[in-house]
C-alpha cells in the first residue's frame, strides 16, 4: 500500500522512514487539526535518537495553544492495538502519570497530545550526565528512580490479583513480545519481526559476515563466558515460553508496561527533589503479567545505554568490538560496560521492585518454577524486536553494534555454561 492511501498516523511514519519529514509534518498537520478540532498552524517533529517506533514533537494551533504530541505506529500492527491510550486507568490505580488532553486510538491515527512542558524527559537527563561523565551529579537522578521503583512497586502490589486467561491474552504489551515473534505459516519464535529482520538474511560484522542459517545455531562465548543457549534457541524459546495463553498464571498486575525513560518526565519542581512522571502508556493495562510488567524498563533504561542501541553509529569509536567464529562457537570480545548511572539504576530495579515482587509472588505461590528463563526471554526480545540490529537493516545499525548488541542480547537472554557476568549477578540477587 502507498503512503497516500494510509491512515495519517501511518503515513507520517513511513515518510518520515523516507527522510520525508516535510510529507511526514503535512500528515501530523493534518491529523492534529482533525483530532484536536482547532486548526494547527504549525509543528515540529523531534528527532532523537528514542523515537525507535515512534515520533513526538510540538504542534501550535490557531487559538496560541501548543501541545506536546507523540504517537507511536508500527508497520503490520496498526489492528493489534485495541485500547491505545489507558492514562486514566494508571491513574486510578494510583500512577504518577501525565494524562493527555487530546487522544485517537484509531488504527493507522493513533496520536496523544499533551499540555507542553519544559521539563526534560528521563532519558535526555541521563544522556547529559553520561555524554559529560559527571558522576558526582548522579545522585539526584538515582533518588527519582528509587522513588520511581517504590512507587511501582506499590502499585504492582496493590493491584496484583489472579488473572483471568482472556482478559490476559487480550493485553497490549503481547504486542512488544509474543505478537512480534510469531506470523501466518511460521514457527513460533521465527514469524513477524524476527522474519523480517533476520530470517534469511546475511549479517555483517567486524571482519566477517555470516548468514543467518550459520549463525542462528552458532554458540557464543563473550568476554571468554561461553553461553548455552543459540540465537535460534532463545527466538524458539521466546516464541514458546512467552505466549499469552502461558503467561496467565502467576498472577497479573496494573501497569504501564513500556515505561522506558524516552516515556518519562524527569520534573524539577522549585523547592522540591526531582520527580518522575509516565506518559505515552500505549500499552498499559490492568491484567499484565506480574513478570512482564517492568521487562521493557529493565532493559532499555539500563542494558541498552550507554548509546549502543540508541547511537549505533558511535559504537565503532567508542567500544572495541572483535568478533571470530571458531568451528561451531562465535566468539565476541568487547569493552562494553554498564556507567556508573545504570548500575545505580540497576540496583534499584533490584532492591526496590524485583526482589519484593518476586517474594510476594513466592509468598502467595504464584511464582513459575521457571520465571528466571521467562524474565530473560522478554529482557532477550527488547533490542532483538525492537530494531533490526543488523548492519544495513535499515535501522542506522553498523557491523560493531550489531555484533555488541547482539552479544548483549544473547548476555541477557542465555544462563552462562560456566562464569559469570552482570546479569547472573543480577539475577542471583534475587
Amino acid at each position: 500500500m502507498t503512503a497516500a492511501l494510509l491512515p495519517l498516523a501511518a503515513q507520517a511514519r513511513t515518510l518520515a522512514r523516507q527522510d520525508d519529514w516535510q510529507g511526514a509534518r503535512a500528515c501530523l498537520l493534518q491529523l492534529a487539526s482533525e483530532v484536536i478540532g482547532v486548526a494547527a498552524t504549525d509543528l515540529t517533529i523531534n528527532r532523537d535518537q528514542y523515537s525507535l517506533n515512534s515520533l513526538n514533537g510540538r504542534v501550535t494551533l490557531a487559538d496560541g495553544r501548543q501541545l506536546f504530541f507523540k504517537y507511536h505506529n508500527e508497520e503490520g500492527e496498526d489492528k493489534t492495538i485495541e485500547e491505545y491510550y489507558n492514562a486514566e486507568l494508571l491513574r486510578e490505580a494510583g500512577y504518577r502519570v501525565d494524562v493527555p488532553v487530546y487522544a485517537c486510538g484509531e488504527p493507522g491515527r493513533q496520536i496523544l497530545f499533551y499540555n507542553l512542558r519544559s521539563d526534560l524527559r528521563l532519558a535526555d537527563a541521563c544522556r547529559d550526565i553520561e555524554e559529560r561523565q559527571a558522576w558526582d551529579e548522579i545522585d539526584p537522578l538515582v533518588q527519582a528512580q528509587r522513588e520511581y521503583d517504590q512507587e511501582g512497586l506499590a502499585g504492582a502490589l496493590r493491584t496484583l490479583l489472579p488473572g483471568d486467561l482472556a482478559a490476559v491474552c487480550k493485553e497490549p504489551v503481547h504486542q512488544l513480545f509474543h505478537h512480534r515473534l510469531v506470523g501466518d505459516g511460521a514457527e513460533p519464535g521465527f514469524g513477524g519481526r524476527v522474519e523480517r529482520f533476520y530470517v534469511g538474511k546475511t549479517f555483517a560484522f567486524p571482519g566477517i559476515d555470516i548468514p543467518w542459517d550459520a549463525l542462528k545455531d552458532l554458540h557464543w562465548t563473550i568476554n571468554g563466558v561461553p553461553y548455552r543457549q543459540t540465537l535460534a534457541q532463545l527466538f524458539h524459546a521466546s516464541g514458546e515460553r512467552l505466549n499469552p495463553e502461558l503467561l496467565a498464571d502467576h498472577g497479573v498486575v496494573t501497569a504501564h508496561g513500556d515505561a522506558h525513560n524516552a516515556n518519562v518526565w524527569y520534573e524539577t519542581p522549585t523547592g522540591s527533589p526531582p520527580r518522575l512522571v509516565s506518559f505515552d502508556p500505549a500499552f498499559a493495562g490492568r491484567q499484565i503479567p506480574a513478570l512482564l510488567a517492568e521487562i521493557k524498563a529493565t532493559f532499555h533504561n539500563i542494558f541498552a545505554h550507554p548509546l549502543w542501541l540508541y547511537e549505533p553509529a558511535r559504537v565503532a569509536e567508542a567500544y572495541k568490538v572483535n568478533v571470530r567464529v571458531d568451528g561451531d562457537m562465535f566468539h565476541v570480545e568487547h569493552d562494553w560496560e554498564l556507567t556508573p548511572l545504570r548500575r545505580e539504576f540497576l540496583d534499584s530495579k533490584r532492591d526496590l521492585y524485583w526482589r519484593p515482587l518476586l517474594a510476594e509472588l513466592r509468598k502467595r505461590d504464584w511464582l513459575p518454577a521457571d520465571w528466571e528463563q521467562v524474565v530473560r526471554l522478554a529482557i532477550f526480545c527488547c533490542p532483538t524486536l525492537v530494531l533490526d540490529l543488523r548492519d544495513g537493516g535499515g535501522s542506522g545499525h553498523t557491523a560493531h553494534s550489531s555484533a555488541l548488541g547482539l552479544a548483549l542480547a544473547v548476555m541477557c537472554g542465555s544462563a552462562p555454561v560456566a562464569g559469570e557476568d552482570v546479569m547472573t549477578r543480577w539475577l542471583g540477587g534475587l
